[in-house]
């Protein structure tokens, strides 16, 4: 197997933004707990991330996440992200933009690539979701890609999370 990536914790001071109406010694604690994603088994595909605190999720309720994580990895590579199968299967847990994706440069933007993740329980069972601070939620699965052969595109990120959206002039 191809060792592409390397997870890290953001910094403490991009963390806290995340968490304006907390104290700093509670932010401290959840920063604190923070643990890199990790595969389950040798032979899985996906990179677990865990909650830094305990969430409750009401059926329709909807939540985002700071992971305190960013990740960095070579180039032709892609973070894939999407829920834990089992709290999909359980919950019917989603992730707001189905799947989430991590671009190689995102590690570079503004806000240190802080990976975000907005999830809904879409339960039909009106079961409520509770997990504790630590619980894997989402995971990551590594891809490489390719581009087109007549692909021009020289623009640089200059922002965080959705910062390379565009206008196509027709």
């Amino acid at each position: 197997m191809q060792r592409i990536a390397q997870f890290h914790k953001v910094s403490f001071e991009e963390f806290k933004k995340s968490y304006e109406r907390e104290t700093e010694t509670r932010v401290v604690e959840i920063y604190d707990k923070i643990s890199l994603p990790k595969r389950a088994t040798s032979k899985s595909a996906g990179y677990d991330f865990y909650l830094p605190e305990g969430i409750t999720l009401k059926p329709g309720e909807t939540i985002k996440i700071a992971t305190g994580i960013r990740v960095e990895m070579q180039d032709e590579w892609v973070l894939k992200l999407y829920p834990r199968s089992g709290l999909g299967f359980k919950y019917r847990l989603q992730l707001n933009n189905t799947v989430g994706i991590i671009d190689a440069d995102y590690f570079y933007s503004e806000n240190e690539g802080h990976i975000h993740a907005k999830i809904t329980n879409d339960s039909n069972d009106d079961q409520t979701l509770q997990l504790e601070a630590g619980m894997g939620f989402m995971q990551g699965i590594f891809v490489e890609y390719g581009i087109t052969l007549d692909d021009a595109t020289s623009t640089v990120r200059n922002g965080g999370f959705g910062s390379t959206s565009q206008k196509v002039n027709r």
